[in-house]
């Protein structure tokens, strides 16, 4: 038989192969050499993209392949590397306390929230050290992780012998006649993606006691072997608590719940529910302002959170409380492309706070407060330079002023305005759903899927562009927007519980045209295989006022 060509990205190589070589035989002889050049240990690798689509290493090539060996320091290894912890916590749990629950609830500054619910379980304290000792010996270990292809029927009833009725769900409805299971020893789960080769490339994590659970805390990707960087977070962990015990009133936390809520006609209710909800968030929110007597509220979030349409609806709010209510977009106060800073890759930063033009905007602040009418630029996003339109803006007796912008709860952006005069609103869309008991779903992919649907509805973008875009504006939150979000008097979580079934319609088509040939490929099926496990709901009943139109279209608000 023939050899075959393949091209390792890694080093720029092509090579010829024996038909069957695994992927694993690769990151061996990959590993060797660059121990040899190094004079160090390099990072263990988790996976593969080949022609970028990820697979684990237990992949075998027969026929030519561009392959990229994956480390935790990729996006797409980190993910492998956190879905292979994932699973070693629950079969830790299971092995430990065989008739407890283990539920993995949110992430959390690069690490996850969980809880493990039962009868009869000793003391936290004892749960964590028994739990977290059993991890150790697995990592010792070395246990593999396994995947295997099975026949639907075969998988739904493996997973209902082992007592897993939210897996079994949604194992039911989905409609392709195999599917792949994942085995640790003698434990079965379905990861919401592919996994590391074994236990012991999971090297670096803690699991310790957190409120009234455990937090499982991760590598830092950009220091694989240090823990992430952990901070207190309450007014966060705060929302992300009152919206579990929302859904699990509503009897709906994973996709499996509302699977079952829209397969039996439940659609159009969940829709009203979960805009009442936001509605009764936003007049929550106006009323603390008015406690609060400030003349100003500074409204920020990261890209695709709602920030615009939560500007106007809390705006509503604030009117029937007796405001005149003006508003300002940080939007217009972008500094001119020659004073654009730039990132390394030499493109415009515009995710940065010093793209703005800090000095007038306070200025204007000021003399607002003061009063006076200003003149309010408007910036030409095409021609790259703020003009003079004839706009201007002047607060009265009974005027309060909403500024919105990803950069608003930045204190440099503000420094000159007394903080009394201020009520800052932090907005973002924290995914309310799992999958499963212990599969998530992130809030960034929940974002990037409505980004996708918006620049493709409103810039004419395709999903590769905005999926191309995407690292840079996840860097620029890190870096502008979410070491500020505690900054906040209040927080608001503008997901929807049934957002993901509507947004199903519009992003499957385009990420299904995302080219092949293309490392975004990897992210599109990524976030196309959550998107297959959820049952679509018709968008006709969302209200003309939701956050959802800021990315559908047909909003009564002007963006």
């Amino acid at each position: 038989m023939n050899d075959v060509e393949i091209v390792i990205t890694n080093t720029g190589k092509r090579i010829s192969i024996t038909p069957g070589t695994s992927v694993a035989d690769l990151a061996k002889e990959y590993l060797q050499q660059k121990t040899v050049e190094d004079g160090k240990a390099p990072l263990p690798i988790l996976g593969s993209l080949v022609n970028n689509k990820v697979q684990p290493l237990q992949y075998r090539i027969y026929t030519p392949k561009t392959i990229q060996l994956l480390d935790i320091t990729s996006r797409q290894g980190f993910r492998m590397y956190r879905n292979s912890l994932h699973f070693m916590l629950y079969k830790a749990v299971k092995d430990c306390y065989p008739e407890a629950e283990l539920h993995i609830d949110h992430s959390l500054q690069n690490g996850y929230y969980c809880r493990i619910e039962g009868e009869n379980l000793p003391g936290k304290m004892e749960v964590c050290s028994t739990v977290r000792d059993r991890m150790i010996a697995m990592q010792e270990a070395d246990l593999p992780f396994t995947s295997r292809t099975m026949l639907i029927n075969d998988a739904i009833e493996l997973v209902r012998n082992e007592n897993m009725p939210k897996t079994l769900y949604v194992l039911e409805h989905l409609r392709q006649l195999y599917v792949e299971m994942d085995f640790l020893g003698d434990t079965v789960h379905k990861i919401n993606g592919k996994l590391a080769p074994s236990t012991s490339c999971i090297q670096c994590w803690d699991f310790r006691q957190f409120e009234d659970g455990y937090m499982l805390q991760c590598a830092d990707p950009e220091h694989p072997d240090k823990l992430s960087l952990y901070s207190e977070t309450p007014k966060l962990f705060a929302i992300f608590r009152e919206h579990h015990q929302w859904v699990d009133l509503m009897h709906m936390s994973t996709v499996a719940d509302y699977n079952r809520i829209v397969y039996n006609g439940g659609g159009q209710q969940l829709i009203l529910l979960a805009e009442a909800l936001h509605e009764k968030k936003y007049a929550e929110i106006a009323d603390q302002v008015r406690q609060s007597g400030a003349r100003m509220v500074l409204l920020a979030g990261p890209s695709s959170s709602g920030k615009t349409t939560s500007c106007r609806r809390l705006s509503i709010q604030l009117s029937v409380l007796g405001y005149d209510v003006c508003q300002l977009s940080l939007d217009d106060y972008f500094v001119c492309r020659a004073r654009t800073p730039k990132l390394p890759n030499g493109e415009f930063d515009f995710e940065s706070i010093d793209a703005l033009d800090i000095p007038l905007l306070n200025d204007h602040l000021l003399a607002l407060l003061r009063g006076e009418e200003v003149k309010i630029p408007t910036f030409d996003f095409i021609k790259g330079d703020p003009y003079y339109s004839g706009k201007t803006l002047k607060l009265g007796p009974r005027s309060i002023l909403v500024v919105e912008g990803i950069h608003a709860l930045n204190p440099k952006l503000t420094a000159q305005i007394d903080d009394a005069m201020k009520f800052k609103v932090y907005v973002s869309a924290l995914t309310q759903l799992t999958i499963d008991d212990q599969n998530i779903i992130h809030g960034t992919d929940n974002r990037l899927v409505r980004r996708i649907v918006r620049d493709n509805n409103f810039r004419g973008w395709n999903a590769y562009e905005t999926i191309r875009r995407w690292p840079d504006v996840v860097r620029g939150e890190r870096k502008h927007i979410f070491p500020y979000q505690e900054n906040a008097n209040v927080m608001f979580n503008s997901a929807l519980l049934y957002e993901l079934g509507v947004l199903k319609r519009y992003a499957e088509p385009l990420l299904k045209q995302v080219p092949e040939d293309c490392n975004e490929y990897s992210i599109a099926r990524q976030l196309l295989d959550f998107s297959e496990l959820l049952l679509p709901i018709d968008d006709k009943f969302i209200p003309y006022n939701s956050i959802m139109r800021e990315f559908l279209g047909g909003s009564t608000f002007n963006y």
